[in-house]
Parts: C-alpha cells; sequence; structure tokens
C-alpha cells in the first residue's frame, strides 16, 4: 500500500485480454508527488500490448516521472500500475544517458554483458550460450570492433549503441525509453530507430519519451500527449496535433 493505494505488478486473468495481462500495461489514476510538486495526476489508460508508443509534452510534463514509476524506480503517490512483464522481471528501462556513469572501468563487452544479470545473477557463470547473446548484441549495434574498449572513451552516439545493444540482452517483453535519441547523430539515430520498429514487429511493448515530433510521426504509431495528466492518448495521427500541444502547453504553465 502507497499512500491509501495499492501498487499492483501482479497478472490478473482477464479474458478480454486488455492491457492488465501479457505485456500490455493499464494505468489506474495515478499520480507521483515530490512534496507539494505534483508530477502526475489522475493519469488512466493502457499501453497495449505489442504498442509502440511515444511520450510527448511540454519540459515538466511528468513524462520522465512517468517511466520512473513505470520501470518500479519510484513508487506512485496513489492510483496504481497494472504491469505483469514488471512482475516477470520481463521489463527492461534506458534511463537518460546523463543518469548513467560513463567513467565507470568496464569495456563494452562487459557493460553489455550487465544486461544478463537478471537471468545470471550472482550466483550462476555465464554460459558460452550468454556470452554469445552478448557478442550478437554488441555486432547488432555496430560496436563489434570496440568490444574491448572502455565506455569511458565513447562518444554520445556509441555509449547509445551500448545502451540498446544491454537492451537487447535483456530480452524483455516491455521496453521503456527515455529521451533515447537525444544528442545522438543522424546515422545512430537511424540504426537505433529502426531496432526499435523491430522490437514492435516482434511483439513487444514499447513506450518512449520523445522530443522530436517529426520522428514521432514517422515512427511511432500511437501517442500519449502529458502535462501531469493525460491532454490525448491513441493514434499519432488523430492525437499529435497543433491544437493538443497548445493545450498541452497551458496545462503545463498551469
Amino acid at each position: 500500500m502507497i499512500g491509501g493505494q495499492r501498487v499492483a505488478d501482479e497478472p490478473e486473468a482477464d479474458p478480454a485480454g486488455n492491457a492488465s495481462a501479457g505485456s500490455g500495461i493499464e494505468l489506474r489514476n495515478l499520480s507521483l508527488a515530490y512534496g507539494r510538486y505534483l508530477a502526475l495526476s489522475g493519469v488512466c489508460g493502457k499501453f497495449a500490448a505489442a504498442s509502440l508508443t511515444a511520450v510527448v509534452g511540454p519540459n515538466g510534463a511528468g513524462k520522465s516521472s512517468l517511466l520512473d514509476v513505470l520501470a518500479g524506480i519510484r513508487r506512485p503517490t496513489g492510483g496504481e500500475v497494472i504491469c505483469p512483464a514488471r512482475a516477470r522481471r520481463r521489463l527492461a528501462f534506458l534511463p537518460q544517458q546523463a543518469a548513467i556513469d560513463c567513467d565507470y572501468p568496464v569495456t563494452v563487452f562487459e557493460f553489455v554483458a550487465l544486461g544478463l544479470w537478471r537471468a545470471v545473477g550472482a550466483m550462476r557463470r555465464p554460459t558460452p550460450e550468454d556470452m554469445q547473446a552478448v557478442d550478437e548484441a554488441v555486432a547488432a549495434v555496430g560496436l563489434r570492433s570496440q568490444a574491448s574498449r572502455r565506455i569511458e572513451g565513447l562518444s554520445v552516439g556509441q555509449m547509445q549503441r551500448v545502451l540498446f545493444a544491454r537492451l537487447i540482452v535483456q530480452d524483455a517483453e516491455v521496453i521503456l525509453l527515455d529521451e533515447p535519441f537525444a544528442a545522438v547523430d543522424e546515422r545512430t539515430t537511424a540504426e537505433l530507430l529502426a531496432l526499435v520498429a523491430a522490437w514492435h514487429r516482434t511483439g513487444r511493448t514499447v513506450v518512449a519519451v520523445m522530443h522530436d515530433l517529426a520522428q514521432v510521426r514517422a515512427h511511432f504509431p500511437d501517442t500519449l500527449v502529458l502535462a501531469r495528466a493525460p491532454i490525448a492518448w491513441g493514434d499519432t495521427a488523430s492525437v499529435l496535433t497543433e491544437a493538443n500541444l497548445a493545450r498541452a502547453r497551458e496545462a503545463g504553465q498551469a
């Protein structure tokens, strides 16, 4: 119980197949406060299983806070999150790169191998198959030649490739991405967007905080316009309108 409300990760029987079953996520009257500041308020809705959704809105709209709650990093002040994939340890989260200590003395290969942690744990040694999975993930993001290089010497774009490789190794059903293409060059962005599209095609649920609206329109079928509470949520063509964006800006200033 948190603030008199339940935080629910457990899978629920759902013959209708809605977001409380499988790899979907359901939010029920979700709120989050930092002291007196209300970051999220009355968020209700569903990220359908196998959906690809962009979360957009003005600065301070609660976008990163929402992902933190979905990932289980922060406990909501009220309401509940129904996320069976998280309960099954099949959720992966990519935070903003600024939140990651890139000075840690590990190689690209070693950092990507950290994605095995949930499957391997502290007591079991990685198998040759595990190591092959890491090698294939590093190759998939175009960094096989950099595998033995320490991450502290990587560019922003190279480090983002490394982070995506770690997501590949995690093999999650639900993938959360917080500003995955910020300060990343066009070529790297295009290649990482192709990975996101591949995850979507294989039935994974992907939620990404985005700022580039052109990228959202081109690559994300669904969009949540957020300003502490949902302004609009649905298919991108219908939701990502100037009117809704203006409403989000006005709500963000309130």
